[in-house]
C-alpha cells in the first residue's frame, strides 16, 4: 500500500521546518533551515498549554535564559526563542554526528587517547557551566552529541539546576538523573553539591568510554544503590595506571574528598595532549526574545504557515507538454530554440525543489529559493552575460506536480546546453507515463 507524502511545507518566522529529529514527553525537535541565510538549525517545539498546565513557565524561562548565556564550543548553542499563539520555538545549533553513546554501541570501547580527548572536552564544558552557576545533573553519553568534526557537545539541560535553586544550607535537594550515572549523595535525600555530583557523572562517563560497559550496573535497583554508596567497581586491566588513579579519585563516594575540577585540570593523565577550548568571537547575547515569549507580547508572535505549490487546473495542464523530451526546447515550425520547457513529477514538491538545487549547484549555478519558486544564476559569463533560469513547481493533483523552467537571462543556446546536463541529473524525479515508456521502447 502506497502512502502519499504531503506537498505542504511549514514556515515559522524565517525558518522552514523539515523532518523530525527527536520526540520527548515535553517537546519535539525538528530540523529546520533559515531561509534568509541557508543555515541549518534544530527547533525544539513546546506546546504552550502543556507548559502552563504543568506550571513549567518559570523553569523553562530560567533554563533558556541561562543557556543563552552559556557560549562554549562544547555546549549546544541556543540561537533565539520564538512563540506563536499556541507554541514555543527554541532555535538550537544542529549537531549531525549522532550521540557519543551510539559510537560506543557500534564500535565498542574507545582507545585511551580518544576517550581522554572527549573527557577533556566534557570537563572544559562542565567547568564553564559551573562557573555560570549551572549544574547539569543528567550527564551521560546519550546527552553528549558529536558534530561532523567529532567535537563533543553537551545537550539536554532539561534537568539542570541553577545557583538560585540552592537552599540556605548551600546544597541542592532534588534527586534526579539517570541511576547508573548519578552520584551516591544525590540518592541520600540530605542535599548535595551540584558541582561534585556532576564530576561523579563525568567519571562514570570516562569509565564507559574506556571500558565499553558501566562501572555500576545491577538489574535490581536496590543492589545498584548499594554498589553506588560503596563505590563498588573495578577498572579493567586494559586501563593505564594514570587512568585508574584518576577514575578512582573521581568515583569517591564521599563528595568532600572527591577530586575537584581544578585538580582534574592539573592531573598528569588528563593533561596529556590537552587543548584548551577555542572560543570564537561572539555577538552580545540578548534576552529580549526570551522576555517577549514569556510575557506573551503579541507584537513578537510568529505565525506558523503551511505552504504549498500554486495549483494548476486541467486546462492549463492540457496546454503544456507532459514529457521531459529535449525536443520541447525547439519550435518545430520556426526551427528556433525555445526559452522554456517543463516536465511532470509524482514526487512531493519539496523533494523536487531539493533535487533541482542538488543538480544545479555542481553545474556552476547559484540558487535562490522562495516558496516553490527558484532562481538559478550561472557563475560564468556567457555570450550574453550570465545564464539565468527561473523554475516553479505547480500542483496539478495531490500526487502530481508540473515543473516549469524558463530562461530569464543569457544566451538561449547556452540554456539548451545547460539543460542537457540538467535533465540527466533530474531523470529520477521525472514522471514517465506508460505512453512515454512505450515510445522509448519502440
Amino acid at each position: 500500500m502506497s502512502t502519499t507524502v504531503p506537498a505542504t511545507r511549514t514556515r515559522v518566522g524565517k525558518y522552514e521546518i523539515g523532518k523530525m529529529l527527536g520526540e520527548g514527553s515535553f517537546a519535539k525537535v525538528k530540523y529546520a533551515k533559515n531561509i534568509e541565510t541557508g543555515d541549518s538549525v534544530a527547533i525544539k517545539v513546546l506546546d504552550k498549554d502543556h507548559v502552563l498546565r504543568h506550571k513549567m513557565v518559570e523553569q523553562i524561562q530560567r533554563e533558556i535564559s541561562t543557556m543563552k548565556l552559556i557560549k562554549h564550543p562544547n555546549v549546544i548553542q541556543i540561537h533565539e526563542v520564538m512563540a506563536s499563539k499556541t507554541k514555543i520555538y527554541i532555535v538550537l545549533e544542529v549537531v549531525d554526528g549522532g550521540e557519543l553513546f551510539d559510537k560506543i554501541v557500534k564500535n565498542g570501547r574507545l582507545k585511551e587517547d580518544e576517550a581522554r580527548r572527549y573527557f577533556q572536552q566534557l570537563i572544559n564544558a562542565v567547568d564553564y557551566c559551573h562557573s555560570r552557576g549551572v549544574y547539569h545533573r543528567d550527564l551521560k553519553p546519550e546527552n553528549l552529541l558529536l558534530d561532523s568534526y567529532g567535537v563533543l557537545k553537551i545537550s539536554d539541560f532539561g534537568l539542570s539546576a541553577f545557583s538560585q535553586q540552592i537552599r540556605d544550607d548551600g546544597l541542592l535537594h532534588t534527586a534526579c538523573g539517570t541511576p547508573n550515572y548519578v552520584a551516591p549523595e544525590v540518592l541520600r535525600d540530605k542535599g548535595y553539591d551540584g558541582t561534585a555530583a556532576d564530576i561523579w557523572s563525568c567519571g562514570v562517563i570516562l569509565f564507559v568510554l574506556m571500558a565499553g560497559f558501566l562501572p555500576f550496573d545491577e538489574p535490581n535497583i536496590m543492589a545498584l544503590y548499594r554498589k553506588l554508596h560503596r563505590a563498588d567497581f573495578k577498572c579493567p586491566p586494559c586501563f593505564s595506571s594514570g587512568a585508574k588513579n584518576l577514575i578512582n579519585r573521581i568515583l569517591d563516594p564521599n563528595p568532600l574528598t572527591r577530586i575537584t575540577i581544578p585538580e582534574i585540570l592539573e592531573n598528569e593523565w588528563f593533561k596529556k595532549g590537552y587543548r584548551p577550548p577555542n572560543f570564537e568571537q561572539r555577538e552580545v547575547v540578548s534576552l529580549d526574545d526570551v522576555d517577549a515569549v514569556f510575557n506573551d507580547s503579541k507584537e513578537h508572535l510568529v505565525t506558523e504557515k503551511k505552504e504549498r505549490p500554486v495549483s494548476m487546473n486541467a486546462f492549463e495542464l492540457i496546454s503544456r507538454s507532459q514529457s521531459f523530451n529535449l525536443e520541447n526546447l525547439f519550435e518545430k515550425q520556426k526551427g528556433l530554440v525555445k526559452r522554456e520547457t517543463h516536465f511532470t513529477s509524482q514526487f512531493p514538491a519539496h523533494e523536487i525543489m531539493s533535487k533541482i538545487e542538488e543538480t544545479a549547484k555542481p553545474l556552476g549555478f547559484n540558487v535562490c529559493k522562495q516558496n516553490y519558486k527558484m532562481k538559478l544564476r550561472g557563475d560564468k559569463t556567457g555570450r550574453k552575460g550570465h545564464l539565468s533560469v527561473a523554475t516553479e513547481v505547480f500542483e496539478v493533483a495531490p500526487t502530481l506536480h508540473m515543473v516549469e523552467l524558463r530562461k530569464t537571462g543569457g544566451d538561449t543556446l547556452e540554456f539548451h546546453n545547460f539543460y542537457k546536463s540538467f535533465s540527466t541529473g533530474l531523470k529520477d524525479v521525472v514522471w514517465k507515463s506508460e505512453e512515454n515508456t512505450e515510445e522509448t521502447r519502440s
